[in-house]
């Protein structure tokens, strides 16, 4: 925690005369403004407690009016001795201290004690409404917090305030651990800027301190919400990763991890020379999808058992990889039906989300059979299991130099490939057109 006064002002007082204001800032961020004699005031409240070999020098008083260069000379050696009271274990925790920020930030906001209502969020951006006093300090309000959630006394000390600032874009960034010495209402209301938002999480580095914490259901919320926050901010969060396998992009015989979360494949395909890229195939720029199986001859096959084959499963979908060019991509995996399925569930989300609905009702219309939609975006049912097409297929489906051969609302039934039934691909709703300014 950085002190420091950075300025001075000169302030009128009531009775018309002027005097010198030192403004003190904590970490950048305006504290209080004091005049040179109330610090001299906690100057000597130190020295009764704690004695002279304990403190840090002090400036002394001037008879005569201070000159421009002797009140600047003043400003640092006041912010000297601010600094060295801090760093200093005992004085720096000291209440005579800690009461007389305390008391400054309220004189220098002009705000009166008054029951109040305070505004404390949680990780997951839940608000935590309390009713305190404006002049009450940090642990009283985390106390009144955590008596609001039922936090148990002994896990109190496991948690803190912290004043956060919110970005435009919805992330934020920690401004400060609010400390004994400020008074957590007038810290936030005097920064007059509702970006500014006082927030409930732990203060411990040890993560084995989570077990103490996770004793407790509520402390166990607690940090399930701080942590499911951060983790949603990780790239993968959320994701099905699947067994290795092969696709035919960008080569084929290509090596591939295919996950699948946030509405896209995600592919780690090793290139066949060892080079390894990652790229992702979005779920509303693929028109449709099917799964095939076929019977192929065992590899580890023998004289003694000729003849023996294995089911094969790929799943292929026709992505839109330009304005006017879609492409068939396969994957080879024995997981290529729970690909689909993943795929589907996307598209069902993506299609309540834009309706307006939620999960909830999608769910309630599982069960009460299939999921409805209008007329003209009708699911199209999961396909069986197809055999194979010709294993010389082109994966590449060439379109007329339009995009006009491409149903937005569903699948076309023409048979572009000339293998391919639109009744047995599986269509995906979803769908979006791209346009030159999305390349």
């Amino acid at each position: 925690m950085h002190f420091s006064i950075p300025e001075t002002e000169v302030v009128s007082s009531e009775n018309g005369s002027t005097y010198v204001a030192y403004s003190i800032h904590v970490n950048g961020v305006l504290h209080c403004r004091v005049r040179y004699s109330q610090l001299y005031g906690l100057h000597e409240q130190l020295r009764k407690e704690y004695g002279n070999n304990v403190l840090p020098h002090f400036p002394p008083k001037k008879i005569f009016t201070l000159t421009t260069a002797e009140v600047e000379q003043r400003r640092e050696q006041l912010e000297k001795y601010i600094q060295s009271v801090r760093q200093d274990s005992l004085l720096g925790s000291s209440e005579a201290f800690n009461s007389f920020l305390r008391k400054a930030q309220q004189e220098t906001q002009q705000i009166p004690t008054q029951e109040v209502q305070l505004d404390v969020y949680l990780s997951n951006g839940q608000k935590v409404k309390v009713n305190i006093f404006s002049s009450d300090q940090t642990e009283d309000v985390l106390e009144a917090v955590a008596a609001k959630l039922d936090l148990p006394d002994d896990l109190v000390g496991y948690f803190s305030l912290f004043l956060i600032r919110e970005g435009s874009d919805g992330g934020c960034s920690f401004v400060r651990k609010l400390q004994e010495f400020e008074l957590p209402y007038i810290s936030v209301t005097s920064l007059k800027n509702a970006e500014y938002k006082i927030v409930l999480r732990k203060s411990y580095w040890d993560s084995a301190y989570d077990n103490d914490v996770m004793e407790n259901r509520i402390g166990l919320n607690l940090l399930y919400a701080q942590f499911i926050g951060l983790a949603q901010t990780l790239k993968y969060y959320g994701y099905i990763k699947f067994d290795p396998c092969i696709t035919d992009f960008p080569e084929k015989g290509c090596h591939v991890i295919v996950s699948a979360g946030n509405n896209e494949l995600n592919f780690h395909v090793k290139l066949p020379n060892e080079q390894i890229k990652e790229g992702s195939f979005k779920v509303t720029r693929m028109r449709c999808w099917r799964v095939t199986s076929s019977q192929v001859p065992l590899a580890n096959g023998t004289a003694s058992s000729p003849g023996k084959t294995e089911t094969k499963l790929e799943l292929a979908f026709e992505y839109l990889m330009s304005k006017d060019r879609l492409q068939w991509v396969t994957i080879s995996s024995p997981q290529a039906i729970m690909m689909s399925i993943s795929l589907q569930a996307m598209v069902d989300e993506l299609m309540v989300k834009k309706s307006g609905g939620n999960i909830k009702k999608m769910l309630k219309k599982r069960i009460n059979g299939a999921l409805h939609r209008s007329d003209s975006q009708q699911a199209v049912k999961s396909p069986p299991l197809l055999d194979s097409p010709e294993s010389n297929k082109d994966p590449i489906v060439k379109l007329s130099s339009k995009l006009s051969s491409v149903s937005i609302r569903g699948i076309s039934t023409s048979n572009s490939s000339g293998d391919i039934s639109a009744n047995n691909l599986h269509g995906n709703y979803a769908f979006e057109g791209i346009g030159d300014d999305d390349l």
